[in-house]
């Protein structure tokens, strides 16, 4: 079993940055596949991210792509996000996930953070 917590949203103005931390207890955590997901009002959780544990390789959304980097350090059971380049349609509150086969769905997630609210002003 594994616990999720979040940090880092917040306001931020249309082509800015921010980093999502997402820190995880137990001692299994690199052995999970890590995701980030998100959901704006009214809409269904979407996901964002994923990253594969030892191997570390990562698969994005397109509507991401090329913007967001996901990351780990498994060494502080620590998952990150990194935003780029930030647009209004990227305003949601962003959960990470952990799963124990990889995959884009939000039911193969068995574990969920709280979440972090990140919105972006025109």
């Amino acid at each position: 079993q594994v616990q999720l917590v979040e940090s880092g949203g917040g306001l931020v103005q249309a082509g800015g940055s921010l980093r999502l931390s997402c820190a995880a207890s137990g001692r299994t955590f690199s052995t999970y596949i890590m995701g980030w997901f998100r959901q704006a009002p009214g809409k269904e959780r979407e996901f964002v991210a994923a990253i594969v544990g030892s191997h570390s390789s990562a698969s994005y959304a397109d509507s991401v792509k090329d913007r967001f980097t996901i990351s780990r350090n498994n060494a502080n059971n620590t998952l990150y996000l990194q935003m780029n380049s930030l647009k209004p349609e990227d305003t949601a509150n962003y959960y990470c996930a952990a799963s124990t086969y990889y995959s884009r769905t939000v039911s193969s997630y068995a574990y969920w953070g709280r979440g972090t609210q990140v919105t972006v002003s025109s």
